[in-house]
């Protein structure tokens, strides 16, 4: 990893499975935290809203807020 990509985000397209780097660099944001993910971290994300998560918590956040969870009763 050269100098740049040790400072920067990279931008990834997130794949079932599997993501492509197309732009390199060192790490991604959560998008509920706002966390920085370094790549070789990187293990949650969504494809249909190409999102990165931090963990799985913060994976069910993230379906909660996109509504992409079914209603539950309490």
């Amino acid at each position: 990893m050269n100098r740049l990509e040790g400072s920067r985000e990279a931008k990834i397209r997130y794949l079932d499975g599997d993501f492509q780097i197309l732009m390199p660099g060192a790490y991604v944001v959560c998008a509920v935290t706002g966390e920085q993910i370094p790549i070789d971290e990187l293990r949650y994300w969504s494809v249909a809203r190409q999102e990165a998560y931090i963990d799985a918590a913060a994976s069910l956040e993230g379906d909660k807020r996109a509504g992409a969870l079914p209603n539950q009763t309490h």
